[in-house]
């Protein structure tokens, strides 16, 4: 089942050219709902204009008269804040939302919560977040464009559902012995093309371990590169047998 695409709430924003602007970066990240919490500015022509693509959302935003209405059918609600240190519900840095909403669930309904422009969100607002995150500003100007905000934690929100394989769909990691025999293999080529006459050998051959090595491999990976060492060998063979 694939993740639940998340819900961004907008309360009570001032400017309708944020709308577009917001409508079209959240469709950027699949987000296929906006709600408006009021008292909140109405779309016009600039609005439809930043959109660019994204009428759909615009056209069938959803407006509720309370915070707690417009979030009380999702299963995580996501406050977002540029403040400091101020005994926040749960604080999320940026780099640990993906973490905490893996945790939360695939299927989880998940709704990221933006201020007004100027004043962001209120504490009694926040309290009815299940975390706050703070966006890494600068202490001196911690103040994003709405759109922005939006689009920064999305991306990041996003992280743990974009180019996942569908189920059933993940490669098969290679297993221990698969990756040294792929080695072992370029080892042979290595030697085969004189790589080793510096006389450096077992260092050379760690350092190529460390390389290929390093990082999981999967099945299909390991067998190309058994194929390609296998294809050095094969063509210095034919060369040799040639020339003899």
């Amino acid at each position: 089942m694939n993740p639940a695409p998340p819900t961004v709430v907008l309360v009570r924003p001032k400017l309708p050219a944020n709308l577009g602007s917001v409508a079209r970066c959240a469709k950027n990240f699949g987000v296929r709902e906006i709600r408006l919490v009021e008292p909140a500015c109405a779309p016009d022509e600039e609005a439809e204009r930043l959109a660019s693509g994204a009428d759909d959302l615009l056209a069938n935003l959803r407006r509720y008269r309370t915070l707690p209405r417009a979030v009380e059918d999702l299963d995580l609600v996501v406050a977002t804040s540029s403040l400091r240190g101020r005994g926040e519900r749960r604080p999320l840095l940026l780099s640990e939302l993906p973490g905490f909403l893996a945790e939360a669930g695939e299927t989880a309904r998940v709704g990221f919560v933006f201020g007004p422009e100027r004043s962001g969100l209120t504490e009694e607002e926040r309290s009815h977040a299940s975390a706050t995150l703070r966006l890494p500003t600068e202490a001196g100007f911690p103040t994003m464009n709405l759109s922005h905000a939006v689009a920064a934690a999305l991306a990041v929100a996003c992280a743990f559902r974009a180019g996942r394989p569908a189920p059933g769909e993940e490669e098969a990691l290679a297993p221990a012995r698969e990756v040294e025999g792929a080695i072992q293999h370029w080892d042979r080529a290595l030697e085969a093309i004189g790589f080793y006459d510096t006389g450096h050998r077992e260092r050379s051959l760690r350092d190529w371990r460390r390389i290929v090595a390093g990082r999981p491999l999967s099945a299909r990976e390991a067998a190309i590169l058994r194929g390609v060492a296998n294809r050095v060998l094969v063509s210095l063979n034919r060369k040799a047998k040639e020339e003899s």
